[in-house]
């Protein structure tokens, strides 16, 4: 022990990180060294064995120990944030013991779990934890029931090829995405087309999903332009190195990790072209809300194998078609069932709307798409129907 505990304290915590949560406790009380390691906001060996249980299949729980971490003096504080803004709904509601935060830590939690448009939920004379804990429990009761009488209407989002955006509303307890935009394909002279869904990004609790039609354009007025800049972001393509560049810093330095412990987007000269370096200075990956783990990457591609924004067919990408008409926008709540495979393949196109668990939605606003979508340059927003016609 008295080796161990001689080598330098970045070693040391290194080391700790790679312990189980339970064993990492039963060391950190060995020693007052190993106490002030494991007690060393900088060092803060907890983090890699705490995001090890919160990415653990929702079949798989968490170790025991984890819902009492909060009582552990050992346990920086700051872990509680990635705690909340990441653990499953109904841990933390029925069986973490929660710690004490500050006021901004809860709002910082709530900005990293929740759309901005559900902000409108807090009341002035409501604290930031209460607002949260509301909103946690209102979504985890929506993805095990059919109850919709906290949201008696549910708000989306319709991109329209002439530049137009629409927020539209419709009643929660009859809300079908499906029904709706074979709507507005009727409207729009479609109806003879299939229906094409898409995953845009998966949250903690939640996914984007779009709806819209592919086909061969008869001109350039019948693209959707928009429905191509949601869906694929300018000069983000699919393809990701074979060999991965070493993790680096903003700064080009070796040895940094984001916040899902992925190496960031390389910036070095040794990697990058000078316009792969313009796209990564235009794109920032999205931290509030912060994307699940199988898109930790968003706006970029994340080789999840559920990132499926790109489908390609014969080396064509979506089958060498464009996107006409209009795109609807919307939020499906995740349940236990949601994201169960009805094929071997991870769930894409009708799959993700169609099946058990899939029924559950939630509003979608402006707001929503900005923090979504930053680089859309919508010219015209309606609130309400209407093509945008002085």
């Amino acid at each position: 022990m008295s080796g161990f505990e001689s080598l330098p304290v970045e070693l040391i915590a290194e080391i700790l990180g790679e312990l189980d949560l339970t064993s990492l406790i039963l060391v950190s009380y060995l020693s007052r060294r190993l106490h002030a390691i494991a007690s060393d906001p900088s060092l803060n060996p907890w983090r890699r064995p705490i995001l090890r249980n919160l990415r653990l299949p929702l079949d798989e729980l968490y170790e025991t120990c984890l819902k009492t971490l909060s009582v552990r003096q050992t346990v920086p504080r700051h872990n509680w944030v990635e705690i909340i803004s990441l653990a499953r709904a109904e841990w933390l509601l029925f069986d973490a013991t929660l710690p004490r935060l500050n006021e901004w830590e809860w709002e910082e939690c709530f900005k990293r779990r929740f759309l901005p448009g559900w902000q409108k939920w807090k009341k002035e004379n409501t604290s930031w934890q209460a607002a949260f804990l509301k909103i946690l429990h209102r979504i985890w009761h929506r993805s095990h029931t059919i109850c919709t009488a906290d949201e008696s209407w549910t708000r989306y989002i319709i991109l329209r090829r002439n530049g137009v955006a629409n927020e539209l509303q419709s009643a929660s307890r009859n809300f079908d995405p499906l029904t709706i935009f074979d709507d507005l394909k009727l409207q729009a002279n479609l109806d003879h087309l299939p229906t094409r869904v898409r995953l845009a990004v998966e949250l903690t609790d939640v996914r984007i999903i779009a709806l819209g039609v592919l086909n061969k354009p008869r001109g350039p007025t019948t693209v959707n332009p928009n429905a191509q800049l949601f869906l694929h972001p300018p000069g983000i393509e699919k393809e990701v190195p074979e060999v991965p560049p070493p993790a680096l810093s903003p700064n080009g330095t070796e040895g940094a990790v984001d916040n899902h412990d992925h190496p960031p987007i390389p910036v070095g000269e040794c990697y990058c072209s000078s316009l792969e370096r313009d796209i990564y200075q235009i794109y920032r990956k999205m931290t509030y809300p912060l994307p699940a783990r199988c898109h930790a990457e968003y706006p970029f591609y994340t080789p999840s194998g559920e990132d499926k924004r790109w489908i390609v067919k014969e080396d064509l990408e979506e089958e060498g078609l464009s996107w006409v008409g209009p795109l609807m926008i919307t939020v499906q709540v995740i349940g236990p069932r949601t994201k169960e495979p009805t094929t071997d393949h991870p769930l894409q196109d009708w799959d993700l709307v169609d099946g058990t668990g899939r029924s559950q939605y939630a509003s979608f606003g402006w707001a929503d798409l900005a923090a979504i979508a930053p680089w859309l340059d919508i010219p015209k927003k309606i609130d309400g129907a209407g093509l945008g016609n002085e």
